[in-house]
Protein backbone atom coordinates (compact mmCIF):
# COMPACT_ATOMS: atom_id res chain seq x y z
CA UNK A 1 0.00 0.00 0.00
CA UNK A 2 1.22 3.60 -0.98
CA UNK A 3 1.99 5.88 1.59
CA UNK A 4 -1.35 8.36 0.10
CA UNK A 5 -3.25 5.20 -0.01
CA UNK A 6 -2.10 4.37 3.71
CA UNK A 7 -4.03 8.09 4.57
CA UNK A 8 -7.17 7.00 3.15
CA UNK A 9 -10.23 5.40 5.27
CA UNK A 10 -11.41 2.33 3.60
CA UNK A 11 -14.03 -0.47 4.23
CA UNK A 12 -13.06 -3.78 5.11
CA UNK A 13 -12.69 -4.70 1.55
CA UNK A 14 -10.42 -1.91 0.46
CA UNK A 15 -13.28 0.84 -0.89
CA UNK A 16 -12.69 4.65 -0.32
CA UNK A 17 -14.99 5.60 2.89
CA UNK A 18 -16.37 9.41 1.57
CA UNK A 19 -17.95 10.24 5.21
CA UNK A 20 -17.40 9.06 8.31
CA UNK A 21 -19.07 11.37 10.34
CA UNK A 22 -22.54 11.39 8.72
CA UNK A 23 -24.96 8.43 7.42
CA UNK A 24 -26.48 7.91 4.24
CA UNK A 25 -30.19 9.89 4.76
CA UNK A 26 -33.51 10.40 2.49
CA UNK A 27 -33.15 14.52 3.21
CA UNK A 28 -31.50 15.95 6.50
CA UNK A 29 -33.73 14.25 8.61
CA UNK A 30 -33.87 10.90 7.47
CA UNK A 31 -35.04 8.02 7.33
CA UNK A 32 -31.24 6.15 6.27
CA UNK A 33 -30.68 4.30 3.19
CA UNK A 34 -29.96 0.70 3.27
CA UNK A 35 -27.82 1.34 0.80
CA UNK A 36 -25.33 3.12 3.36
CA UNK A 37 -22.90 -0.04 3.05
CA UNK A 38 -20.17 1.73 5.04
CA UNK A 39 -22.65 1.93 7.89
CA UNK A 40 -23.89 -1.39 7.58
CA UNK A 41 -20.38 -2.94 7.72
CA UNK A 42 -19.20 -0.73 10.84
CA UNK A 43 -21.96 -1.30 13.38
CA UNK A 44 -21.87 -5.13 12.15
CA UNK A 45 -18.89 -5.49 12.66
CA UNK A 46 -19.02 -3.70 16.25
CA UNK A 47 -21.52 -5.97 17.27
CA UNK A 48 -18.79 -8.71 16.82
CA UNK A 49 -15.88 -7.19 17.91
CA UNK A 50 -16.23 -9.56 21.50
CA UNK A 51 -15.42 -12.97 21.21
CA UNK A 52 -15.97 -15.05 24.52
CA UNK A 53 -13.80 -14.73 27.44
CA UNK A 54 -11.45 -16.95 28.87
CA UNK A 55 -13.60 -19.04 31.73
CA UNK A 56 -10.93 -18.78 34.21
CA UNK A 57 -7.98 -16.44 33.62
CA UNK A 58 -10.22 -14.15 31.99
CA UNK A 59 -7.95 -10.93 32.92
CA UNK A 60 -4.56 -10.51 32.54
CA UNK A 61 -1.57 -8.77 30.81
CA UNK A 62 1.19 -9.68 28.49
CA UNK A 63 4.69 -9.07 27.25
CA UNK A 64 6.99 -9.82 24.66
CA UNK A 65 10.74 -10.94 26.12
CA UNK A 66 13.54 -13.27 25.44
CA UNK A 67 15.10 -16.57 27.50
CA UNK A 68 18.56 -17.01 27.44
CA UNK A 69 20.21 -20.05 28.63
CA UNK A 70 22.82 -19.49 31.68
CA UNK A 71 23.79 -22.96 32.32
CA UNK A 72 25.93 -25.38 29.80
CA UNK A 73 24.95 -28.67 32.14
CA UNK A 74 21.39 -28.83 31.37
CA UNK A 75 21.91 -30.05 28.34
CA UNK A 76 22.87 -33.48 29.79
CA UNK A 77 19.01 -34.05 31.25
CA UNK A 78 17.30 -32.91 27.98
CA UNK A 79 17.58 -32.73 24.20
CA UNK A 80 15.05 -29.81 24.03
CA UNK A 81 16.90 -27.68 21.43
CA UNK A 82 16.44 -24.21 23.28
CA UNK A 83 18.07 -25.17 26.16
CA UNK A 84 21.12 -26.75 24.15
CA UNK A 85 23.59 -24.36 25.40
CA UNK A 86 24.71 -21.34 27.38
CA UNK A 87 23.68 -18.32 25.67
CA UNK A 88 21.32 -19.02 23.44
CA UNK A 89 18.53 -17.27 23.38
CA UNK A 90 14.51 -17.82 22.40
CA UNK A 91 11.85 -15.09 22.21
CA UNK A 92 9.11 -15.49 24.39
CA UNK A 93 5.09 -14.25 25.43
CA UNK A 94 3.96 -14.64 29.00
CA UNK A 95 0.79 -13.90 30.06
CA UNK A 96 -0.07 -12.88 33.75
CA UNK A 97 -3.76 -12.93 34.79
CA UNK A 98 -6.13 -13.41 38.05
CA UNK A 99 -8.04 -16.30 37.99
CA UNK A 100 -11.19 -16.30 39.59
CA UNK A 101 -12.46 -12.82 38.12
CA UNK A 102 -14.00 -11.44 34.75
CA UNK A 103 -12.51 -9.62 32.15
CA UNK A 104 -13.55 -6.34 33.91
CA UNK A 105 -12.21 -7.36 37.52
CA UNK A 106 -9.84 -5.71 39.70
CA UNK A 107 -6.30 -6.93 39.41
CA UNK A 108 -5.51 -6.67 43.25
CA UNK A 109 -8.14 -9.43 45.07
CA UNK A 110 -6.64 -12.37 46.92
CA UNK A 111 -6.37 -15.29 44.03
CA UNK A 112 -3.41 -17.35 42.63
CA UNK A 113 -1.99 -15.40 39.22
CA UNK A 114 -1.74 -17.60 36.10
CA UNK A 115 2.10 -17.29 34.93
CA UNK A 116 1.80 -18.48 31.07
CA UNK A 117 4.73 -18.60 29.12
CA UNK A 118 5.08 -19.04 25.71
CA UNK A 119 8.53 -19.99 23.83
CA UNK A 120 8.97 -19.63 20.20
CA UNK A 121 11.95 -22.14 19.52
CA UNK A 122 13.12 -23.46 16.34
CA UNK A 123 11.25 -26.62 16.82
CA UNK A 124 7.76 -25.88 17.19
CA UNK A 125 6.12 -23.44 20.52
CA UNK A 126 6.61 -24.77 24.01
CA UNK A 127 4.04 -23.45 26.59
CA UNK A 128 4.42 -23.42 30.21
CA UNK A 129 1.59 -23.01 31.46
CA UNK A 130 1.79 -22.14 35.61
CA UNK A 131 1.04 -20.12 37.89
CA UNK A 132 2.46 -18.14 40.73
CA UNK A 133 1.85 -20.66 43.30
CA UNK A 134 3.91 -24.08 43.41
CA UNK A 135 0.70 -26.28 43.57
CA UNK A 136 -3.12 -26.29 43.33
CA UNK A 137 -6.57 -26.54 44.72
CA UNK A 138 -7.31 -29.91 43.23
CA UNK A 139 -5.36 -32.85 41.72
CA UNK A 140 -7.64 -34.57 39.32
CA UNK A 141 -9.41 -32.67 36.49
CA UNK A 142 -12.32 -34.32 36.87
CA UNK A 143 -13.33 -31.97 39.58
CA UNK A 144 -11.75 -28.44 37.58
CA UNK A 145 -15.34 -27.28 36.22
CA UNK A 146 -16.89 -27.85 39.76
CA UNK A 147 -13.91 -26.14 41.89
CA UNK A 148 -14.22 -23.08 39.30
CA UNK A 149 -18.21 -23.18 39.82
CA UNK A 150 -17.78 -22.31 43.34
CA UNK A 151 -15.42 -19.63 42.61
CA UNK A 152 -17.47 -17.66 39.55
CA UNK A 153 -21.36 -16.78 40.53
CA UNK A 154 -23.81 -17.70 41.93
CA UNK A 155 -26.47 -18.99 39.64
CA UNK A 156 -29.34 -17.68 41.63
CA UNK A 157 -28.22 -14.37 42.53
CA UNK A 158 -25.43 -13.89 40.51
CA UNK A 159 -23.16 -13.13 43.46
CA UNK A 160 -19.36 -14.20 44.39
CA UNK A 161 -20.86 -16.59 47.31
CA UNK A 162 -17.89 -17.27 50.35
CA UNK A 163 -20.32 -20.36 51.34
CA UNK A 164 -19.85 -22.12 47.56
CA UNK A 165 -16.26 -21.52 47.89
CA UNK A 166 -15.64 -22.58 51.42
CA UNK A 167 -17.98 -25.89 51.21
CA UNK A 168 -15.91 -26.83 48.25
CA UNK A 169 -12.92 -26.01 49.61
CA UNK A 170 -14.21 -28.18 53.00
CA UNK A 171 -14.99 -31.31 51.40
CA UNK A 172 -11.82 -31.42 49.05
CA UNK A 173 -9.26 -31.59 52.24
CA UNK A 174 -6.43 -31.60 49.16
CA UNK A 175 -6.80 -27.73 49.09
CA UNK A 176 -5.73 -27.38 52.16
CA UNK A 177 -2.22 -26.40 51.24
CA UNK A 178 -2.99 -24.03 48.34
CA UNK A 179 -5.85 -22.37 50.91
CA UNK A 180 -3.01 -21.81 53.24
CA UNK A 181 -0.51 -20.38 50.32
CA UNK A 182 -3.30 -18.56 49.46
CA UNK A 183 -3.90 -16.57 52.56
CA UNK A 184 -0.55 -16.44 53.36
CA UNK A 185 1.29 -13.02 51.98
CA UNK A 186 1.93 -14.35 48.25
CA UNK A 187 -1.92 -13.80 48.22
CA UNK A 188 -1.50 -10.46 47.25
CA UNK A 189 1.79 -9.44 44.95
CA UNK A 190 2.38 -6.14 45.07
CA UNK A 191 3.14 -6.40 41.03
CA UNK A 192 3.14 -9.06 38.53
CA UNK A 193 6.84 -8.17 38.65
CA UNK A 194 7.26 -9.02 42.10
CA UNK A 195 6.06 -12.54 42.19
CA UNK A 196 7.47 -15.57 41.50
CA UNK A 197 6.29 -18.24 38.27
CA UNK A 198 5.76 -22.20 38.43
CA UNK A 199 5.15 -24.83 36.31
CA UNK A 200 3.17 -26.24 38.95
CA UNK A 201 3.16 -29.69 37.20
CA UNK A 202 6.03 -32.59 37.22
CA UNK A 203 6.96 -32.66 34.00
CA UNK A 204 9.55 -35.26 32.24
CA UNK A 205 12.82 -34.34 30.21
CA UNK A 206 14.46 -36.75 27.74
CA UNK A 207 17.73 -36.64 27.03
CA UNK A 208 19.72 -37.52 23.68
CA UNK A 209 20.57 -40.59 25.01
CA UNK A 210 17.12 -40.87 26.04
CA UNK A 211 17.45 -41.41 29.98
CA UNK A 212 14.43 -39.72 31.53
CA UNK A 213 13.83 -37.11 34.77
CA UNK A 214 11.08 -35.78 36.41
CA UNK A 215 11.41 -31.81 36.83
CA UNK A 216 9.51 -28.87 38.33
CA UNK A 217 9.97 -25.41 37.11
CA UNK A 218 10.83 -22.56 39.42
CA UNK A 219 10.56 -19.14 37.63
CA UNK A 220 12.41 -16.80 40.48
CA UNK A 221 11.78 -12.99 40.43
CA UNK A 222 14.75 -10.86 40.43
CA UNK A 223 12.99 -7.57 41.43
CA UNK A 224 11.99 -9.48 45.04
CA UNK A 225 8.95 -11.05 46.38
CA UNK A 226 7.30 -8.19 47.65
CA UNK A 227 3.51 -8.13 48.49
CA UNK A 228 0.57 -5.64 50.14
CA UNK A 229 -1.69 -5.96 52.66
CA UNK A 230 -5.82 -6.42 52.06
CA UNK A 231 -6.63 -2.87 52.89
CA UNK A 232 -3.96 -1.38 50.48
CA UNK A 233 -5.11 -3.91 47.80
CA UNK A 234 -8.97 -2.95 48.59
CA UNK A 235 -8.26 0.65 48.31
CA UNK A 236 -6.43 0.02 44.59
CA UNK A 237 -9.24 -2.22 44.00
CA UNK A 238 -11.41 0.59 44.04
CA UNK A 239 -9.11 3.41 42.78
CA UNK A 240 -7.26 1.52 39.97
CA UNK A 241 -8.58 -1.68 39.28
CA UNK A 242 -6.07 -2.39 36.57
CA UNK A 243 -2.95 -1.69 38.71
CA UNK A 244 -0.87 -4.41 37.85
CA UNK A 245 -1.67 -4.32 34.64
CA UNK A 246 -0.22 -0.52 34.36
CA UNK A 247 2.65 -1.62 36.54
CA UNK A 248 4.03 -4.10 34.19
CA UNK A 249 3.25 -1.80 30.74
CA UNK A 250 4.28 1.32 32.57
CA UNK A 251 7.47 -0.43 33.68
CA UNK A 252 8.79 -1.87 30.50
CA UNK A 253 8.32 1.40 28.93
CA UNK A 254 10.06 3.32 30.92
CA UNK A 255 12.84 0.52 29.65
CA UNK A 256 12.90 -1.42 33.43
CA UNK A 257 12.63 -4.35 32.20
CA UNK A 258 11.19 -7.17 34.76
CA UNK A 259 13.83 -10.02 34.77
CA UNK A 260 13.23 -14.37 36.40
CA UNK A 261 15.72 -16.51 37.12
CA UNK A 262 14.71 -19.76 35.76
CA UNK A 263 15.80 -23.00 38.03
CA UNK A 264 14.96 -26.29 38.08
CA UNK A 265 14.27 -29.79 40.29
CA UNK A 266 15.54 -32.85 39.01
CA UNK A 267 13.89 -36.36 40.03
CA UNK A 268 16.13 -39.38 38.42
CA UNK A 269 13.29 -41.24 37.07
CA UNK A 270 13.17 -43.87 39.40
CA UNK A 271 13.03 -41.63 42.53
CA UNK A 272 8.90 -41.90 42.09
CA UNK A 273 8.30 -45.25 43.21
CA UNK A 274 9.83 -44.26 46.62
CA UNK A 275 9.39 -40.81 46.87
CA UNK A 276 7.89 -39.89 50.22
CA UNK A 277 5.18 -37.77 48.53
CA UNK A 278 3.42 -38.83 45.28
CA UNK A 279 5.96 -36.84 42.63
CA UNK A 280 2.75 -36.48 40.25
CA UNK A 281 0.44 -34.81 42.52
CA UNK A 282 0.14 -31.10 41.96
CA UNK A 283 -0.84 -30.51 45.62
CA UNK A 284 2.22 -31.13 46.60
CA UNK A 285 6.17 -30.11 46.43
CA UNK A 286 9.94 -31.61 46.25
CA UNK A 287 11.50 -30.92 48.88
CA UNK A 288 14.77 -28.31 48.12
CA UNK A 289 16.51 -30.45 50.15
CA UNK A 290 15.60 -33.72 48.54
CA UNK A 291 15.83 -32.01 45.25
CA UNK A 292 17.95 -28.48 44.88
CA UNK A 293 16.96 -25.86 42.62
CA UNK A 294 19.31 -25.71 39.75
CA UNK A 295 20.04 -22.87 37.67
CA UNK A 296 18.55 -23.18 33.72
CA UNK A 297 18.41 -19.44 32.25
CA UNK A 298 17.22 -16.31 32.74
CA UNK A 299 13.87 -14.56 30.98
CA UNK A 300 13.79 -11.18 30.13
CA UNK A 301 10.28 -9.17 29.37
CA UNK A 302 11.09 -6.03 27.01
CA UNK A 303 8.72 -5.57 24.50
CA UNK A 304 5.14 -4.48 25.18
CA UNK A 305 2.05 -5.14 22.76
CA UNK A 306 1.38 -3.04 19.88
CA UNK A 307 -2.33 -4.56 20.15
CA UNK A 308 -3.98 -5.61 23.37
CA UNK A 309 -6.37 -8.06 21.83
CA UNK A 310 -4.43 -9.26 18.71
CA UNK A 311 -1.64 -10.38 21.22
CA UNK A 312 -2.65 -10.52 24.66
CA UNK A 313 -6.47 -11.75 24.16
CA UNK A 314 -5.99 -13.86 21.19
CA UNK A 315 -3.07 -15.42 22.61
CA UNK A 316 -3.22 -19.64 22.84
CA UNK A 317 -1.31 -21.40 25.43
CA UNK A 318 -1.75 -25.20 26.39
CA UNK A 319 0.52 -27.31 28.39
CA UNK A 320 0.16 -29.82 25.78
CA UNK A 321 2.45 -27.46 23.08
CA UNK A 322 5.77 -29.77 24.29
CA UNK A 323 8.43 -30.12 21.88
CA UNK A 324 11.03 -32.98 21.75
CA UNK A 325 13.10 -33.24 24.85
CA UNK A 326 10.12 -32.05 27.28
CA UNK A 327 6.91 -34.42 27.97
CA UNK A 328 3.96 -35.10 30.04
CA UNK A 329 3.75 -36.49 33.33
CA UNK A 330 1.21 -39.15 34.80
CA UNK A 331 -0.04 -36.04 36.97
CA UNK A 332 -4.15 -36.83 36.83
CA UNK A 333 -4.52 -32.71 36.32
CA UNK A 334 -2.08 -32.14 33.87
CA UNK A 335 -3.56 -35.25 31.66
CA UNK A 336 -6.87 -33.15 32.16
CA UNK A 337 -5.26 -29.81 30.88
CA UNK A 338 -3.25 -31.26 27.81
CA UNK A 339 -6.95 -30.99 26.19
CA UNK A 340 -8.60 -28.82 27.80
CA UNK A 341 -6.71 -25.77 26.88
CA UNK A 342 -6.32 -26.34 23.16
CA UNK A 343 -10.09 -27.07 23.26
CA UNK A 344 -11.34 -23.87 24.91
CA UNK A 345 -8.97 -21.79 22.29
CA UNK A 346 -10.83 -23.95 19.17
CA UNK A 347 -13.96 -22.32 21.07
CA UNK A 348 -13.02 -18.53 22.00
CA UNK A 349 -10.71 -18.53 18.34
CA UNK A 350 -11.37 -21.00 16.17
CA UNK A 351 -9.93 -24.45 14.73
CA UNK A 352 -7.08 -22.19 13.28
CA UNK A 353 -6.12 -20.09 16.22
CA UNK A 354 -2.66 -21.48 15.91
CA UNK A 355 -2.32 -19.57 13.01
CA UNK A 356 -2.72 -16.04 15.12
CA UNK A 357 0.60 -14.04 14.58
CA UNK A 358 1.20 -14.16 18.30
CA UNK A 359 0.51 -18.14 18.28
CA UNK A 360 2.15 -18.84 15.42
CA UNK A 361 5.23 -20.63 15.57
CA UNK A 362 8.41 -19.22 14.23
CA UNK A 363 9.37 -22.98 13.32
CA UNK A 364 6.69 -22.90 10.57
CA UNK A 365 3.55 -25.17 10.52
CA UNK A 366 3.57 -28.17 8.05
CA UNK A 367 0.67 -30.90 8.17
CA UNK A 368 -2.29 -31.52 6.62
CA UNK A 369 -4.72 -29.63 8.46
CA UNK A 370 -6.87 -27.79 6.06
CA UNK A 371 -9.87 -25.17 5.61
CA UNK A 372 -11.86 -24.22 9.24
CA UNK A 373 -13.73 -20.81 10.00
CA UNK A 374 -10.34 -17.80 9.57
CA UNK A 375 -8.00 -19.65 7.67
CA UNK A 376 -5.34 -17.26 7.23
CA UNK A 377 -2.67 -18.45 5.37
CA UNK A 378 -2.70 -20.46 1.81
CA UNK A 379 -4.67 -23.15 3.22
CA UNK A 380 -1.82 -25.84 1.74
CA UNK A 381 -2.32 -24.33 -1.85
CA UNK A 382 -2.43 -26.97 -4.42
CA UNK A 383 -0.36 -29.78 -2.14
CA UNK A 384 -1.34 -33.04 -0.89
CA UNK A 385 -4.33 -32.92 1.90
CA UNK A 386 -3.52 -36.54 3.09
CA UNK A 387 -1.22 -39.24 4.86
CA UNK A 388 0.37 -41.33 3.09
CA UNK A 389 1.20 -40.36 0.14
CA UNK A 390 3.24 -40.29 -3.15
CA UNK A 391 3.61 -36.75 -4.07
CA UNK A 392 6.12 -35.67 -1.67
CA UNK A 393 4.14 -34.26 1.85
CA UNK A 394 5.46 -33.94 5.05
CA UNK A 395 6.33 -37.20 7.07
CA UNK A 396 6.75 -38.02 10.36
CA UNK A 397 10.22 -37.60 12.36
CA UNK A 398 11.58 -40.15 14.74
CA UNK A 399 12.76 -36.73 17.22
CA UNK A 400 8.92 -36.03 17.71
CA UNK A 401 8.60 -39.30 19.58
CA UNK A 402 8.18 -39.47 22.58
CA UNK A 403 9.96 -41.52 25.45
CA UNK A 404 8.46 -44.56 25.92
CA UNK A 405 6.72 -45.49 29.72
CA UNK A 406 4.98 -48.19 31.62
CA UNK A 407 1.80 -48.50 32.33
CA UNK A 408 0.20 -50.81 34.81
CA UNK A 409 -3.15 -51.70 36.62
CA UNK A 410 -6.75 -51.83 36.07
CA UNK A 411 -8.71 -49.34 34.69
CA UNK A 412 -11.08 -47.51 36.89
CA UNK A 413 -12.22 -44.42 38.60
CA UNK A 414 -9.43 -44.29 41.32
CA UNK A 415 -7.78 -41.88 43.70
CA UNK A 416 -4.10 -40.89 44.98
CA UNK A 417 -2.72 -43.14 47.22
CA UNK A 418 -2.08 -41.12 49.68
CA UNK A 419 -4.65 -39.18 51.49
CA UNK A 420 -2.06 -36.85 53.89
CA UNK A 421 -3.24 -33.42 52.92
CA UNK A 422 -1.85 -31.64 56.44
CA UNK A 423 1.97 -32.23 56.41
CA UNK A 424 2.67 -29.96 53.82
CA UNK A 425 -0.05 -27.68 54.52
CA UNK A 426 1.34 -27.73 58.77
CA UNK A 427 5.15 -27.23 57.22
CA UNK A 428 4.43 -24.10 55.52
CA UNK A 429 2.51 -22.40 58.37
CA UNK A 430 4.91 -23.10 60.61
CA UNK A 431 7.66 -21.67 58.18
CA UNK A 432 5.77 -18.04 58.94
CA UNK A 433 6.94 -16.11 61.25
CA UNK A 434 4.34 -14.40 64.17
CA UNK A 435 3.50 -11.92 61.90
CA UNK A 436 2.55 -13.40 59.14
CA UNK A 437 0.74 -16.14 60.64
CA UNK A 438 -1.49 -13.18 62.49
CA UNK A 439 -1.79 -12.09 58.81
CA UNK A 440 -3.01 -15.44 57.30
CA UNK A 441 -5.18 -16.28 60.48
CA UNK A 442 -7.01 -12.56 60.19
CA UNK A 443 -7.54 -13.18 56.03
CA UNK A 444 -9.07 -16.57 56.58
CA UNK A 445 -11.07 -15.58 59.80
CA UNK A 446 -12.25 -12.29 57.74
CA UNK A 447 -13.20 -15.06 54.41
CA UNK A 448 -14.37 -17.96 56.45
CA UNK A 449 -16.47 -15.73 58.32
CA UNK A 450 -18.65 -14.24 56.04
CA UNK A 451 -20.35 -18.34 55.66
CA UNK A 452 -23.53 -18.87 57.15
CA UNK A 453 -23.56 -22.74 58.25
CA UNK A 454 -21.57 -22.84 60.80
CA UNK A 455 -21.27 -26.81 59.80
CA UNK A 456 -18.97 -25.55 56.74
CA UNK A 457 -16.71 -23.52 59.21
CA UNK A 458 -16.12 -26.22 61.78
CA UNK A 459 -15.52 -28.78 59.06
CA UNK A 460 -12.57 -26.56 57.23
CA UNK A 461 -11.25 -25.53 61.02
CA UNK A 462 -10.88 -29.62 61.28
CA UNK A 463 -8.54 -29.18 58.66
CA UNK A 464 -6.85 -26.61 60.10
CA UNK A 465 -6.37 -28.65 62.87
CA UNK A 466 -5.09 -31.24 61.39
CA UNK A 467 -2.59 -29.48 59.80
CA UNK A 468 -1.42 -28.09 62.86
CA UNK A 469 -3.66 -27.37 66.03
CA UNK A 470 -2.10 -23.91 66.83
CA UNK A 471 -3.21 -23.06 63.40
CA UNK A 472 -7.04 -24.80 64.02
CA UNK A 473 -7.28 -22.97 67.23
CA UNK A 474 -6.49 -19.59 66.48
CA UNK A 475 -8.79 -19.75 63.11
CA UNK A 476 -11.50 -21.07 65.83
CA UNK A 477 -11.37 -18.42 68.21
CA UNK A 478 -11.02 -15.75 65.56
CA UNK A 479 -14.82 -16.81 64.23
CA UNK A 480 -15.78 -17.08 67.98
CA UNK A 481 -16.23 -20.96 67.66
CA UNK A 482 -15.94 -23.98 69.99
CA UNK A 483 -14.61 -27.11 68.39
CA UNK A 484 -14.93 -30.48 70.35
CA UNK A 485 -12.11 -31.45 72.51
CA UNK A 486 -11.78 -34.86 70.81
CA UNK A 487 -11.52 -33.03 67.08
CA UNK A 488 -8.79 -30.71 68.94
CA UNK A 489 -6.82 -34.37 69.18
Amino acid sequence: MSEDNRKNLTTGSGQPVGDNQHSVTAGSRGPTVIQDVHLLEKLAHFNRERIPERVVHAKGAGAHGYFEVTNDEISKYTKADFLSESGKTTPMFIRFSTVAGEAGSADTVRDPRGFAVKFYTEEGNYDLVGNNTPIFFIRDAIKFPDFIHTQKRDPRTHLKDPNMVWDFWSLSPESLHQVTYLHGDRGLPATFRHMNGYGSHTFKWVNEDNEAFWVKYHFVSEQGVKSLDDATFNKIAGENPDYHTEDLFNAIEEGDFPAWKLYVQIMPYDDYKTYKWDAFDVTKTWSKEDYPRIEVGRMVLNKNPENYFAEVEQAAFSPGHFIPGIEASPDKMLQGRLFAYSDAHRYRLGANHEQIPVNRPVSGANNYQRDGFMRTDGNGGGSVNYEPNSFDGPTETDRGRIDPFEVEGQADSVNYDSEDHYTQAGDLYRLMDDDEKSRLIDAIVGDLGAVKKDEIKLRQIKHFYKADPDYGRRVAEGLGLHVPEEQEV
